[in-house]
């Protein structure tokens, strides 16, 4: 998926006023200050307001009569009214108080405030108390957009699964959807972005599957796939619906991406003869290009799922080979994974030597497969009691080090490979440093850490250490940039409903919530001592009128 850097600083341009004229400045700014000031005083001018209406209204509206009325019909109700009083006002609260504390888990806000902000506030006429230069309020919220959409960017997961052979399969059982409409959504655009162009009506069978992948019901997806293949047999694209999709199996998928391989190395093929004719065809051939890539890859991870590994491997390399500009794809990640299930440790070394770089974007995978094989050389003789009496060693030091950095990048892992929660099948895309990534990783790499002996247990031993030099993640990193606060919000949507998503850092539960609790607690007790002691506590309630 494409950065919307160019986008976000064209938007930011457009929204950026022109610089006012010199002469017109000081009198821009006075005016500024003076609305400003009226809209903060305008809240205390309708109170001023009305406490005058009232009192001139005083003796038609006979205000100390009617005032005199109530006091004698308060002194005049009797306990069993103050019980029902104040045990309606606990039920109250206590409802409040229970759908607040359900939105806060669902939604990680506070109901009560959310609707204060965005409704009440602008009704009340609340508006910034500090005034700033014309424009940069807008300026900066433009920055600001385009930081939270480059930190909630989602990624293709590299190691997705397989919707009919995997995903469905789940479903059968368990009857839970794994997917969520937002995922599966993102994955309808990649198809369309990976899979179709503009000569696509040039070909009856590629206008069809334009079309399918624009489908949201899997069994016109299928049928639509059949129906391309009835007008061209060599249509690759159909071939990697079925697969994916209608194939109950891995072996029924691997059987339809070889079929698929076929029908598109011929496409391929045609296509580079092609590409130098017009602009089209130049465009066809990327997408053919995706489609090969594409293909190859889901059959190294047919062949990874069947045991099959070194052939897996080799396929990896070179489709990394033959097709460098696409690291986008992150075909490595899938490369780590299969070389460290083959305890290859020295070739993993070697791809995290070229991939683990500065320049390069880092991922969960990357950060945990470098710590791993940092923890792989001392793990095994790795004991806390020992370490606290003799100190760290240098490759102790190297290895915690490690840790604290994958940690920092990505601090939901440790609870799966610790097992200090429940794992799920991983989404098709992922945030990262988010649940969703840690998920992915730990579906796939849990094995490879419990492989190692002592290595989950020195990671048990170090990992929490990771919090104490980042007190305030949000704000300020240590290796990495702060961590992004969207990242919960952006995991809602793409990990199913029925999944406690990891948040970080942790909350603290909103005001409201300690409010109702409060209230409902306080009101119930008075309600049970009136209900208890009903003389004493008239007798208070008249003393304090």
């Amino acid at each position: 998926m494409a950065d919307g850097d160019g986008l976000g600083e064209a938007a930011t341009a457009a929204a950026s006023p022109p610089a006012p004229a010199p002469g017109l400045s000081l009198s821009l700014g006075w005016r500024e200050r003076l609305r400003a000031g009226l809209a903060g005083t305008g809240a205390s001018l309708w109170f001023v307001a009305g406490l005058g209406l009232l009192y001139a209204l005083r003796v038609p509206l006979r205000l100390c009569e009617n005032l005199a009325a109530v006091t004698v019909f308060l002194n005049s109700l009797t306990p069993k009214f103050y019980v029902a009083l104040t045990g309606t006002s606990s039920l109250i609260s206590g409802l409040i108080f229970i759908f607040e504390w359900w939105y806060f888990h669902k939604h990680g806000t506070s109901f009560i405030e959310q609707v204060s902000v965005s409704h009440l506030r602008p009704l009340m006429g609340g508006t910034e108390s500090s005034v700033s230069e014309p424009g940069s309020s807008s300026t900066r919220e433009n920055e600001t957009s385009r930081q939270n959409l480059s930190e909630c960017k989602v990624w293709r997961n590299p190691l997705n699964l397989f919707r009919g052979a995997e995903y469905r399969r789940y479903t059968w059982v368990t009857g839970k959807e794994p997917l969520t409409y937002c995922d599966m959504n993102l994955s309808a655009q990649d198809h369309q972005t990976f899979f179709t162009c503009d000569t696509d009506f040039l070909r009856p069978s590629d206008t069809v599957m334009q079309k399918a992948w624009r489908e949201r019901n899997p069994p016109a997806r299928i049928k639509a796939a059949y129906q391309a293949l009835e007008l061209n047999n060599d249509c690759a694209t159909a071939y990697v619906l079925l697969a994916e999709e209608e194939a109950t199996t891995i072996v029924d998928a691997e059987r339809l991406f070889k079929q698929a391989l076929k029908a598109g190395e011929t496409i391929y093929r045609r296509s580079q003869q092609c590409q130098h004719q017009s602009p089209q065809h130049e465009a066809q051939l990327r997408r053919d290009t995706n489609v090969l890539v594409y293909i190859k890859r889901r059959l190294a991870m047919c062949a990874r799922k069947l045991g099959r590994i070194r052939e897996a491997v080799k396929i990896m390399r070179d489709l990394m080979k033959e097709f460098p500009p696409l690291t986008m794809l992150n075909i490595h990640e899938n490369l780590l994974e299969s070389l460290l299930e083959l305890q290859a440790y020295a070739d993993v070394q070697a791809v995290l030597a070229k991939y683990d770089d500065i320049s390069l974007p880092k991922s969960a995978a990357i950060c945990y497969t470098a710590a791993l094989l940092k923890t792989r050389t001392v793990s095994d003789k790795f004991s806390p009691e020992t370490a606290s009496r003799r100190g760290l060693s240098t490759a102790e030091i190297n290895a915690v080090e490690a840790i604290h950095r994958a940690v920092e990048f990505n601090p939901h892992v440790p609870k799966y490979l610790l097992e200090m929660k429940s794992l799920i099948l991983p989404p098709e895309h992922i945030l990262k440093r988010g649940d969703s990534e840690a998920i992915a990783y730990a579906f796939f790499h849990l094995q490879h850490w419990k492989r190692i002996e002592g290595a989950l247990n020195l990671l048990q031993c170090t990992w929490e250490g990771t919090f104490r030099m980042i007190p305030y993640p949000l704000e300020k990193g240590h290796l990495f940039y702060p961590y992004p606060s969207c990242t919960e919000i952006a995991d809602r949507e793409l990990l199913p409903s029925f999944h406690h998503v990891s948040v970080y850092p942790k909350k603290e539960l909103p005001f409201f919530i300690h409010f109702t609790a409060g209230l409902c607690s306080s009101t119930a007790m008075i309600a049970l001592l009136t209900h208890e002691f009903p003389e004493i506590m008239g007798v208070f309630a008249k003393a304090n009128e």
